[in-house]
């Protein structure tokens, strides 16, 4: 296996959501396709062909960030506490940034805070209703 990536389904705001992030991220997006640019598209509600069909970000480390709205009506996606994406700062400073600025109009669930383990590390929520975990490690390998 050579890269694990992180897809996340939407209900309709995936545009939205991937703005958000890329203004976080930073850098552009590798796709960024509406449902009504694939083959069959124009035959698709017009609610739905501005849906996005499949975005994504890279957001470091070989590992991109990809979306998707879900426009089956009788499929919605849901958000629970099944995962988290987690991320390994550079730095306690990039730790400190992620954390504000992914936790902006969402909740702070754990305070980015030093732990007992030696790292700083804090939970949060983002507004979209996605489960982050940030770590900086100050000493690797401990």
């Amino acid at each position: 296996m050579t890269t694990v990536n992180l897809y996340l389904n939407f209900n309709g705001n995936t545009e939205e959501a991937f703005t958000f992030y890329q203004s976080v991220f930073g850098g552009a997006f590798t796709a960024f396709q509406r449902f009504r640019d694939i083959p069959g598209g124009g035959n698709m509600p017009a609610r739905e062909q501005e849906k996005i069909m499949h975005v994504a970000l890279p957001i470091g480390g070989g590992i991109a960030l990809m979306g998707t709205d879900i426009t089956d009506d009788r499929q919605k996606a849901t958000f629970g506490t099944n995962f988290f994406i987690s991320l390994d700062a550079r730095s306690l400073e990039e730790a400190t940034r992620l954390y504000q600025a992914l936790s902006a109009g969402g909740q702070a669930t754990m305070p980015l805070e030093k732990m007992f383990w030696g790292a700083y590390f804090g939970t949060l929520t983002d507004k979209f209703g996605v489960q982050w975990m940030v770590n900086y490690n100050d000493r690797p390998g401990q």
